[in-house]
C-alpha cells in the first residue's frame, strides 16, 4: 500500500485553518495521481475512492488497488460497509497507512442500496453506530462518515448524525442532496446548515461546487468548516487555488504522475477527458475520446498543447 505513517494530524487542521478545501471520494479518479496534482493547489485533506470493507480486509489482490507515499497526505480512505467487523477489520489493516477512515453513508447507486451499503444506511442509525463504535475500538484514528439528505424526513437525518457523534466521530460530510435527486438539482443549503447546527463537531460541505464562488456561497449559507467537491476537481484540479481552468503545468504533471504510478490508460484518458473540456472544440473531443493508447493521448497533447511527458 506504500508509505507507512501518518503525516498530518487532520483535527489539527481543524484547529489551525478556519476553512478546510476538501477532495471527495471518486470511484476511479480520487486516486494517488490525482491526489497529489491537487495538493498543488489548495486541497488540504483529499479522500480516495470509496471501497468494500469487506473485499479489502479479505484480499490482497484488493488492497494493491489503494496506494500512497509520503506526498500523499493527509489522505482519507473512505470504505463502504455493512458489517461492524468488516469494517473494524479493514480499519485495521489500513491504519498505518491513512491518515483518517470514512464510512460512506451516501452512495447513491441502486447496486449499493442492495447490498445495504452507501444512503441506504441513513434509514438504519444503529448500524451506523455498530460500525462507528467498531473503528473507534480498533484503531486509534480519526473517523467520520458521509451521508446525504433524507430523501423524506431531516429529522432521520439529524437523528442519524447525533447518534454518530455521540458514538465519537471526529467530523461529518453531508451532502445537500438525496440520492433519488440528479447532480443537476439544487443543493439543499438549510438542511446542510441544519446538519451543521445540530452538532458539535467540524462538519464539510458537499454537492455543487464547481468555482471559489461556489465555495464561497456554500460558506455563507452554511457556516460549514469545509467544502468538499467531486465532478468539480475533475474537471478542474486547480479550482480551490482561482483557476478558472486547468493550467497546463497542472496536466502535464498529472500525465507524469500517473504514468510513473501505473495508472490505468482507461483512467487517465478519462482525467484528461474532464481536465481539457474547457479547451478543446467538439471536434476535437470527439477525436480525443476515440483515442485508446497511452502514445496517441501523450501525441496528441504535445501536438495541440505542447504538454510533454518527462518520464
Amino acid at each position: 500500500m506504500g508509505y507507512a505513517c501518518r503525516r498530518q494530524s487532520i483535527l489539527e487542521l481543524f484547529e489551525s485553518k478556519p476553512r478546510l478545501n476538501v477532495c471527495a471520494p471518486m470511484v476511479r479518479y480520487s486516486k494517488c495521481a490525482f491526489r497529489e496534482v491537487i495538493r498543488d493547489y489548495s486541497v488540504d485533506i483529499a479522500y480516495t475512492p470509496m471501497i468494500l470493507a469487506d473485499v479489502f480486509k479479505s484480499s490482497e489482490f484488493a488492497r494493491q488497488d489503494y496506494t500512497t507515499n509520503d506526498r500523499d497526505c493527509p489522505v482519507v480512505i473512505q470504505f463502504a460497509a455493512h458489517d461492524p467487523v468488516d469494517l473494524a477489520q479493514a480499519a485495521q489493516i489500513v491504519a498505518p497507512y491513512v491518515d483518517g477512515i470514512d464510512l460512506n453513508c451516501g452512495c447513491p447507486q441502486k447496486w449499493a442500496y442492495k447490498e445495504g451499503i452507501g444512503a441506504i444506511l441513513s434509514e438504519h442509525p444503529e448500524t451506523v453506530k455498530e460500525m462507528v463504535r467498531a473503528v473507534k475500538t480498533a484503531v486509534d484514528i480519526p473517523c467520520s462518515i458521509k451521508i446525504r439528505k433524507h430523501p423524506t424526513d431531516l429529522r432521520q437525518t439529524i437523528e442519524l448524525v447525533r447518534r454518530a457523534e455521540k458514538m465519537g466521530i471526529d467530523w461529518l460530510t453531508v451532502h445537500g442532496r438525496t440520492r433519488h435527486q440528479k447532480s443537476t438539482e439544487p443543493v439543499d443549503y438549510a438542511a446542510i446548515k441544519l446538519v451543521q447546527e445540530s452538532l458539535s463537531i467540524p462538519v464539510f460541505a458537499n454537492g455543487g461546487i464547481f468555482t471559489l464562488d461556489d465555495a464561497e456561497k456554500m460558506y455563507r449559507e452554511t457556516n460549514v468548516a469545509g467544502v468538499m467537491s467531486a465532478r468539480g476537481l475533475l474537471q478542474n484540479p486547480a479550482l480551490f487555488a482561482g483557476y478558472k481552468h486547468t493550467p497546463l503545468q497542472c496536466v502535464e504533471k498529472y500525465i507524469n504522475l500517473a504514468l510513473a504510478y501505473g495508472t490505468p490508460t482507461a483512467i487517465i484518458h478519462h482525467h484528461l477527458m474532464y481536465m481539457m473540456e474547457s479547451f478543446m472544440s467538439s471536434v476535437e473531443r470527439k477525436t480525443f475520446n476515440c483515442l485508446t493508447s497511452i502514445p496517441a493521448i501523450l501525441d496528441h497533447m504535445s501536438f495541440y498543447y505542447g504538454v510533454e511527458c518527462t518520464l
